[in-house]
Parts: C-alpha cells; structure tokens; sequence
C-alpha cells in the first residue's frame, strides 16, 4: 500500500513518480506574476532560513503579498516547495542530458552527463540542502527525495540497457540496480562538495566518476564500426 503524505507533489501511476505542479496554475497574467513571486520568495527563503524556522509570513513578505494571498496559491510550505522541486528537477534533468552530436561515443556521454550534473547541482545545492535537512526525520520530505531521483535512474537505466542490448556493457548486471548505485555515487559526491564544502579538482573528479562508471558496468570500448544513436547512460539520481 502506498505511503499517504502531506499535501505536495503525490507519486503519479505508472512506472514512476513524477514531480507535479500543485495545481493548474492562475489564468490571468497578475496571477501568475504573484505565484511567481512567492515560489521565488520562497527559495530564497528555504535557503536562507532553512524549512523548519520558515514562516509563511516570511514568503508572503518578500514576495510583496500578504498571508491570505499565499494560500489562495499554496495550500502549505511543503506545496510551494514540491513546486520548486518541480521546477529545479526539471532543469537539472535538461542540463544534465549528454550531448547527442557527432559519433556516438559511450565514455564521452558519460563525462558530458557527469559534468552537466555536476554544474546543475551547484547552481541548486542550497535548495536541494533544503531536503536533505528533513529527510531523515519526514515521510514526506523521503517520497519527494525518491520523486526527484525517479527521473534520472530511469535514463540511466535506459542507457545501461541499451549498451547491453549493444554488447558493450555486461549483460549480467541488474540495469535498474547499476542505474540507483552510480547514480547514488554521483548525488553523494555532490552533497560533500556542493552542500557540505568538500573541496574537489572539478576535472579529476568528473575524470574518476567516468572513470568509475564505465569500470562498473563493464563498458566495451573497442568495438569497431559502432555508430548508432543510442540512450546515453546519464549522471545523478
């Protein structure tokens, strides 16, 4: 039976969780502008003051409005921050898509994919920081941890199992399994250096995290006369 949470982005059916907007969003231009507003107050405000000691009042202060106007938009702090997540996920998940121009190259993908990651999770460490704080302690915050990395183990597993398919990965791996273990090593790396200031050489760290990855699942680099176009095994998650 599924976990029951508080008001925020719900496990979609199907093969996944997706992150969802709370709700279809204002009809008129000022109403978007002001949800706008709040979901930027609100960031700025869960990372400043972190979820615990931010107040609604705090958002509805600095995005210019009032108490009752954030909750004609948001329904609770964990609804304005699902719709962050909603956002950030989605641009994390764009910026970190392995170049696709030019011969098909497996280890090149995963350097671009890693460093793409890589770049996406410093823009946003302070938010995610927001989650990492909680989920620990919080049904909720744990479900949306797991919704946020739902979107990249899936494409990293599709890569995985399309080397597979390919002979150029070993077919004895679990794809979903390597998909959740690399993508962990990857998301921890990035909470050390982004979140918690562990100081890294960015080239020797996306160098060894490519390095590492292709080792793992046994990539196959010398087959001769292999162009095709395929899914690239992706970072994070």
């Amino acid at each position: 039976m599924a976990r029951q949470v508080r008001q925020g982005p719900a496990p979609a059916n199907g093969a996944g969780r997706r992150l969802a907007p709370s709700d279809t969003g204002p009809s008129t231009a000022k109403g978007r502008r002001t949800r706008s507003a709040l979901i930027h107050a609100a960031r700025e405000t869960f990372e400043e003051l972190g979820f615990r000691d931010a107040r609604i009042s705090d958002i509805a202060d600095r995005a210019g409005t009032s108490y009752g106007v954030f909750y004609h938009y948001f329904k609770s702090k964990e609804a304005v921050l699902g719709e962050l997540f909603t956002t950030v996920t989605g641009e994390m998940f764009a910026a970190s898509r392995p170049a696709g121009d030019g011969p098909w190259d497996p280890i090149g993908r995963i350097e671009d994919a890693n460093r793409k990651y890589l770049a996406a999770a410093r823009r946003n460490a302070r938010l995610i920081a927001v989650i990492e704080e909680m989920a620990v302690r919080d049904p909720w915050f744990r479900e949306l941890k797991l919704q946020i990395r739902e979107p990249f183990l899936r494409r990293n597993e599709a890569g995985i199992r399309k080397l597979q398919e390919l002979g150029l990965a070993d077919p004895a791996l679990d794809p979903a399994l390597v998909a959740s273990m690399l993508g962990g090593m990857v998301e921890h790396l990035s909470l050390l250096w982004f979140v918690h200031g562990v100081d890294y050489d960015e080239e020797a760290a996306v160098g060894t995290l490519t390095r590492l990855w292709a080792q793992a699942i046994g990539l196959v680099t010398d087959r001769p006369g292999s162009q095709e176009p395929a899914p690239g095994t992706s970072a994070g998650g």
